[in-house]
This record gives structure tokens, C-alpha cells and sequence, in this order.
């Protein structure tokens, strides 16, 4: 398949900035937004995330993963679907034990043939071999993290937060205010792995009043609350919350 390249991006990286910051984010070629998602049969609400990049700081944690995982290559480029991608991510997705698309292809482009955003892509390899990659879209002042996929064989290297770290610290390095790592869930613990960056520097979108609020667990079980008070759809009123 032929798709052409994001280096000139339909999408102006300053509406991509204005967008992110409502609690928008990026499906295929299209912005969406939510308030709640399903699992299971449950109802759950969906919290979006960013980093305030002035205020980055690492911790032990993050110092120590920066350290085990030095002697990787990263790269960035602009991004561009290639048979090394898909292949792990292929590989990858075979490891996971929850549901994802079928393709790269899939999950950013659903058979469009033009990127409309500013995409870029973090290599990461083992020598020659390709072991993990992450995508994201850079707006004016802002990145937001789009996809990470990695080779099961490097598990213990807990890749999904190393690139995490890696494309704070690009952003960072750009001098750039925000990175948006896309959304947790209130009680549903397998998105948590977006607070590893730095708890401190993160900042939760209360979209009920349209507002950024330091991130705390007590500040996202509020807007739990209230969305579940306020803001469920009648039509999803029969899932069990």
C-alpha cells in the first residue's frame, strides 16, 4: 500500500493544540473525543492526560529504566507504514492479551491514502534489529502519543514505558509545553502505565467544567462521579457501572 508521507500534514499543528487541550485526540485521520468506555459488560470513564513539560522531573524509576535500556539506539523519522513495522507489530500484538487492531494501517489511517497529521516516529534497536517503536503527532507546542508496540522478546524491559520516557524527553528537548498521552480509566488499572512519566507533572481534563486540574487519584474519582451523575446517555444507562 501507498500512503504519503506526514511532512505536509493537512491538519495545522496549531489546531492540533487547540483540540488536544478541549480533550481531543487523534482516531485514524479524525479527532474524537469521550467521556466513558466499556469493558466486559461495564461502564467505566475515560480521564485525558497531559504533562506539563516545565515540570518534568525524573524520578527514581524512570532514571533506572533510562539506565537499563541505554545501550538502545533511538532514532526519530517522519513516519511512513513499512513491512519492519507491521511485521513487529504483528509480533507484538500476538503477545498482548487485549484488543487491538489488525494493522498499523488500522489504527492510524483506516484506509485513507494521506496522513493529516504531523507524524513522526521513535525507532528503538538492538543493534540492527528493530525491538520497539512509538508513534506520535507534533502539533505547534504540543506532542501527543499515539501508538507503541515492541518486540514480546525485550518484555522485561518494560519498552512501552521507556518510550513513554522517550517521547517526554524529545518533547522536552523541543522545548515544546505539552505531552498528551492520551486518556486513564477511573478503576480500571491497565491504562495507569501513562502516570509513569511523572505524577507531579501531569494534569487531568475535568470535562465537565472544560478545565486542567493537577492530576490525583481524589480529582479523577470526582469526575467520575459527577459524569456518572450528570452525563451518562440514556441509551447506555443498562450497563453496569
Amino acid at each position: 500500500m501507498s500512503v504519503s508521507p506526514s511532512a505536509h500534514p493537512i491538519l495545522r499543528g496549531d489546531a492540533l493544540d487547540f483540540y488536544l487541550a478541549q480533550g481531543y485526540y487523534r482516531m485514524q485521520q479524525e479527532l474524537f473525543t469521550c467521556h466513558f468506555v466499556p469493558f466486559a459488560g461495564r461502564l467505566y470513564t475515560a480521564h485525558w492526560l497531559r504533562l506539563a513539560l516545565d515540570r518534568i522531573a525524573w524520578g527514581p524509576e524512570q532514571r533506572a529504566l533510562l539506565r537499563r535500556n541505554a545501550r538502545f539506539s533511538a532514532t526519530i523519522r517522519t513516519f511512513r507504514i513499512t513491512d519492519e513495522y507491521e511485521e513487529l507489530y504483528a509480533r507484538y500484538r500476538a503477545s498482548i492479551t487485549f484488543e487491538a487492531a489488525p494493522t498499523i494501517e488500522a489504527v492510524l489511517l483506516g484506509g485513507e491514502a494521506h496522513n493529516v497529521f504531523n507524524t513522526q516516529i521513535i525507532e528503538l534497536r538492538d543493534g540492527n534489529r528493530l525491538i520497539a517503536a512509538g508513534v506520535f503527532d507534533r502539533g505547534e507546542r504540543t506532542l501527543a502519543g499515539i501508538l507503541n508496540f515492541y518486540d514480546p522478546v525485550y518484555r522485561k524491559h518494560s519498552l512501552g514505558k521507556y518510550l513513554l520516557l522517550l517521547k517526554t524527553d524529545h518533547a522536552r528537548r523541543q522545548h515544546l509545553d505539552y505531552y498528551y498521552p492520551g486518556y486513564l480509566v477511573h478503576n480500571y488499572s491497565k491504562f495507569d502505565y501513562k502516570l509513569f512519566a511523572c505524577p507531579a507533572a501531569t494534569e487531568v481534563f475535568d470535562s465537565v467544567h472544560g478545565i486542567w486540574v493537577p492530576f490525583s487519584q481524589e480529582a479523577v474519582a470526582a469526575q467520575s462521579a459527577e459524569l456518572f451523575a450528570d452525563w451518562l446517555p440514556e441509551e447506555l444507562g443498562g450497563l453496569t457501572v
